[in-house]
C-alpha cells in the first residue's frame, strides 16, 4: 500500500517519488549522539496574521516527544512501533493559536543505554511537516527551529529483584531546568540552530535509509487527574499531617511521607512545589509494600496492611531551584498504589503546593455490564477491568511496573476483552499487525513485540493465529484478516519442519514456555525437547484446526485440507504415544508418568479423545489433585474446554483464585497468585470476559459476529443482567431462573442479528431486538 503524508492511499498509477518524500527533514541539536541518553528541547516561533479554521500538522521523534502549542500539550508519542513502521502523529493546532506570535516546542529524549525493552529506535530526531501550504511554516526544513540539551536531566537505574524492562527513571535537577521553554515569551537567544538531517519519507520509499513513516493507527491515549489524599505516616515532620497540599517541610528536614492511592494506577505523578531552593524530593513508587520473611525474602501478604512494611521500588528524583510553582513530572509513565516521599530540605524550607497523579491509558469506555447480585463477583468484575486498562497503553502490556511488553499469550485475552468490554477493535487491530511484522525469517513471530530485543516463544506463535481467528468470529472484516494468511502458513510451516517420523513435533530450540507450575522448569513442560511434549503437540494441533476452519471459511480450500490432515496427524500420535490406557488419561510425554490438566485440556479442545470422553475427562480434570494445575494464565484455556465438556456450570465453582486475589488486599489481579512479581496482569484479567462469554454465555456463532449463541451457565446464581457491545448495536441479556429447570427474562439482539438461545433441552431462535424467554420448570 503506498500512503501519502496524510496517509490516505495512493493509486498505483499516480505513483511518484515526491509522494513519498515529505517537505521536511528529520532534525536534532548539533552535539547530539546518535544513540546515546539525552533531553532535548525545540522551538519554533512563527506569525499568524488571521486565525485559520485548521492548522494541521504531522510529528514523529526518537525515541519519543511531547509537543506544545503556545504552552499547551497537543500531542505525545510517537505511537510505540518498530523502525520498519515508524509512526507519526496528526494535530490540528488551530483551537491553540493566537493573532501574531505562536511559538510550537518540544520535548524530545532519547533513552539510550537505558532504553525499555519496548521502545524501539533508530538514532535521536525530530520531525514536524505541514499538510497544506498554510502550514509549512513550521516545517523543520530550515534553520528556523532552535534547540537545546536540558542538562537538567540524568537517568535513574532501578535495581529490581526480578525481571525488569521499562527503563530509568528520571533525576531532575531544577537549577539546571529552562523553566517556562515551552511558552511564547521564553527567551530562548541562548539557544542554537538545529541542523537537518535525513529527509523525511513515507514507507515505501525507494532510499528511505531510516524512520520509514506510516499513520498512527490508534487514538491519543486518554488522560485525567486523580488525587493521592491518603497519608499512611510520615516520619521526621513536626507535627503530624494527613493533608499533603500546602504542606511545608522546614529547613535544614529530612522528611518521609508515604502515601496510599488506595487502588493501583498507572500515569505521571506531578508535584508542585514553591521554595525549597536544593532540596531533594524522592518520590518512590510500588504496588504493594513489602516485609521479610524468616529467610530474608521479599514478601508482600496483604496489600492493604502497612504497619511494620516498607516500600521497595523505582523513584525519581527532583532538585529544587527555590522558584515558586516549580512542576515536576517525569519522561514516561510510573505505576504505582504506594508513593514514598523522600524529602531533604537544605537552608529555605519548602513548601508543597500540590501533589497529584494524570491516569494514561488507552481510551477504553467501558459499555458492557455484568450484573450477578453477587457482591464478590462484582468486584471481580471491577477489579478484573481496572486490571485490563492498566494493561493497555500504546500496545497491550503484559505488565505495566515491570515490563510493558506485548505478549501474544496475555494479549489473546485482552484482545477478547477489549472486544466483549469496550468494542474497541483498534488496539487488537495493532496488535496482531505487530506480531506480524515481527516475524523471523524461520516463519515465528517474536513473543513480545515491539522489543528491542529478540525473544521467540514458539507456542505464542500459535497463539497468534488464534488471536486472529478470534476477531475473525467478532468482527465482519475479511480484508484484514485475509492480510494474514501468509503469516499464518509460514508459522504451521515451521512446526511441521520439526515435525518427527512418529508425526509429533519435536524441538527444543528457542523458549517452549507453557505455564508458570514449580514443576515446569522456566514454564517449559515435561518433554519438551527430543521425548516429544504432548501439551505442545496438542497446542500445535488446535493452531492447525482453527486455521483449517478460518482458511476455508476464506475459501483457501487446499491449505485448510492440509492443515486438517496435519491435525489428525499429529492428533492421533499424541493419543498413540502419550494416552495412558490405564489411567484413561494423557500423559505428558510417551512413556511419562506424569500428568498435568494443561495435557487434557487441549486433549479435549482438539478432541484427542471421542467427545463421549470429554465430560468424564474434565471432571477428572478439576477433581484430580495429583494434576500439574493450570495457573492462572492457563486457567483461560482450562474454562474453555469445560465449556466444550458441558461442564460450563462449574465456572464460578472454578474462580478461587481470583476470590484469594481480592482477600489479599488486591485491586488488580496478579501474575500467579501468591507473591507474584507482578500485581497487575493482563493475563489474569479473564473473568471479565467470562463472565460475559461463559456466565451469561454470549459467543459468536458465526463469523463477524452475524449471529449469536446465547447459552448462559448460571452455576449457583439465580439471576444474569448482562450487556455487551457488538458491532451492530448492543447485546443484552436478563434473565431468572424459576424452580429447578425453568428461565424466565428478556434477551435483546441489535437490528439484522439473529442467534440461538440454549437452555437444558430447549433451543429458542431469537430475531433482532426483544425475545422474550419463559420456559417452564417441567
Amino acid at each position: 500500500m503506498i500512503l501519502n503524508c496524510n496517509g490516505q492511499e495512493i493509486p498505483a498509477s499516480e505513483w511518484t517519488a515526491e509522494k513519498y518524500q515529505l517537505p521536511a527533514r528529520w532534525i536534532t541539536h548539533p552535539a547530539a549522539t546518535a544513540n546515546g541518553y539525552g533531553v532535548y528541547h525545540f522551538r519554533k516561533t512563527f506569525e499568524i496574521i488571521s486565525l485559520p479554521d485548521s492548522f494541521i500538522i504531522n510529528v514523529s521523534a526518537d525515541n519519543r516527544y511531547r509537543l506544545y502549542i503556545n504552552g499547551t500539550s497537543v500531542s505525545i508519542g510517537p505511537e510505540r512501533s518498530d523502525p520498519h513502521h515508524w509512526r507519526y502523529e496528526t494535530v490540528d493546532l488551530a483551537p491553540h493559536l493566537k493573532q501574531g506570535k505562536n511559538t510550537l516546542a518540544a520535548i524530545v529524549w532519547n533513552f539510550g543505554e537505558h532504553i525499555p525493552v519496548a521502545q524501539m529506535t533508530v538514532k535521536t530526531g525530530f520531525i514536524v511537516w505541514g499538510k497544506s501550504e498554510k502550514e509549512k511554516i513550521v516545517n523543520t526544513v530550515d534553520t528556523g527551529w532552535k534547540t537545546m540539551i536540558n542538562e537538567a536531566y540524568s537517568p535513574l537505574i532501578f535495581k529490581a529483584h526480578d525481571y525488569y524492562a521499562v527503563g530509568a527513571c528520571d533525576r531532575v535537577d531544577g537549577n539546571l531546568y529552562p523553566w517556562g521553554w515551552e511558552l511564547p515569551e521564553f527567551d530562548d537567544r541562548n539557544w542554537v540552530q538545529s541542523i537537518n538531517k535525513q529527509r523525511g519519507c513515507l514507507r515505501g520509499y525507494l532510499f528511505c535509509d531510516c524512520w520509514p513513516l506510516v499513520p498512527r493507527s490508534i487514538p491519543a491515549m486518554e488522560e485525567k487527574r486523580t488525587d493521592i489524599n491518603i497519608i499512611v505516616r510520615t516520619k521526621g515532620l513536626p507535627a503530624k499531617t494527613d493533608k499533603l497540599n500546602g504542606l511545608i517541610i522546614p529547613s535544614n528536614t529530612k522528611a518521609t511521607i508515604l502515601l496510599d492511592q488506595k487502588y493501583l494506577t498507572i500515569g505521571y505523578p506531578k508535584i508542585i512545589i514553591s521554595k525549597g531552593k536544593n532540596a531533594v524530593i524522592d518520590l518512590m513508587y510500588a504496588e504493594s509494600l513489602y516485609s521479610r520473611n524468616e529467610k530474608n525474602q521479599l514478601i508482600k501478604g496483604n496489600r492493604n496492611e502497612t504497619e511494620g512494611k516498607f516500600i521497595y521500588g523505582y523513584n525519581d528524583i527532583f532538585i529544587s531551584d527555590g522558584g515558586n510553582n516549580r512542576l515536576f513530572s517525569p519522561l514516561w509513565v510510573r505505576t504505582y498504589r504506594f508513593i514514598e516521599m523522600n524529602i531533604e530540605t537544605k537552608e529555605e524550607e519548602l513548601q508543597i503546593e500540590d501533589f497529584y497523579g494524570i491516569f494514561s491509558g488507552y481510551p477504553f469506555t467501558l459499555k458492557a455490564e455484568f450484573n450477578s447480585r453477587n457482591d464478590t463477583l462484582n468486584k471481580i468484575w471491577e477489579t478484573g477491568w481496572r486490571t485490563a486498562r492498566l494493561c493497555a497503553g500504546e500496545t497491550y502490556f503484559d505488565c505495566p511496573y515491570y515490563e510493558q511488553l506485548q505478549y501474544i499469550g496475555d494479549t489473546r485475552i485482552q484482545g477478547l476483552i477489549s472486544l466483549y468490554l469496550a468494542g474497541d477493535d483498534r488496539l487488537i487491530r495493532k496488535a496482531i499487525t505487530d506480531f506480524d511484522q515481527s516475524r523471523i525469517y524461520e516463519g515465528l513471530t517474536q513473543s513480545r513485540y515491539p522489543s528491542s530485543l529478540q525473544q521467540i516463544i514458539p507456542p505464542f506463535s500459535l497463539i497468534w493465529i488464534l488471536m486472529i481467528n478470534d476477531y475473525y468470529m467478532h468482527r465482519p472484516d475479511q480484508n484484514f484478516v485475509r492480510h494474514f494468511i501468509p503469516g499464518i502458513t509460514s508459522v504451521l510451516d515451521w512446526f511441521e519442519r520439526y515435525t518427527g517420523p512418529d508425526s509429533m513435533f519435536f524441538n527444543t530450540a528457542f523458549w517452549n514456555f507453557i505455564d508458570w507450575h514449580e514443576k515446569y522448569t522456566a514454564g517449559i513442560p515435561h518433554g519438551a525437547g527430543n521425548s516429544r511434549s504432548s501439551v505442545l503437540n496438542l497446542q500445535y494441533v488446535y493452531a492447525l484446526q482453527t486455521a483449517a476452519s478460518l482458511l476455508k471459511q476464506l475459501n483457501h480450500y487446499d491449505l485448510s485440507e492440509k492443515y486438517e490432515q496435519q491435525a489428525m496427524k499429529v492428533r492421533q500420535a499424541v493419543y498413540n504415544h502419550c494416552f495412558d490406557k490405564k489411567k484413561n488419561i494423557i500423559a505428558q510425554s510417551p512413556g511419562s508418568q506424569i500428568i498435568s490438566q494443561h495435557a487434557n485440556v487441549m486433549a479435549i479442545l482438539t478432541d484427542c479423545l471421542p467427545q463421549k470422553d470429554h465430560k468424564e475427562l474434565c471432571s477428572r480434570i478439576l477433581n484430580d489433585t495429583t494434576l500439574i494445575e493450570c495457573s492462572i494464565y492457563y486457567k483461560f484455556y482450562l474454562f474453555r474446554a469445560m465449556k466444550k465438556a458441558g461442564l460450563a456450570d462449574l465456572y464460578l465453582m472454578n474462580i478461587r483464585e481470583w476470590h484469594q486475589m481480592l482477600g489479599l488486599g488486591l485491586t488488580t489481579f496478579s501474575e500467579i497468585l501468591y507473591e507474584p512479581r507482578s500485581d497487575c496482569h493482563a493475563w489474569s484479567s479473564s473473568p471479565c470476559y467470562d463472565f460475559l462469554a461463559t456466565v451469561a454465555g454470549i459467543e459468536p456463532s458465526s463469523p463477524g459476529f452475524k449471529t449469536v449463541s446465547i447459552q448462559p451457565n448460571f452455576g449457583y446464581l439465580n439471576s444474569i443482567q448482562a450487556t455487551m457491545p457488538h458491532p451492530n448495536g448492543t447485546i443484552s441479556v436478563n434473565l431468572s431462573k424459576t424452580g429447578l429447570n425453568g428461565l424466565k427474562g428478556e434477551i435483546v439482539l441489535p437490528q439484522s442479528i439473529t442467534g440461538i438461545f440454549n437452555w437444558k433441552n430447549s433451543e429458542i431462535k431469537l430475531k433482532d431486538g426483544k425475545n422474550i424467554i419463559n420456559i417452564s420448570s417441567n
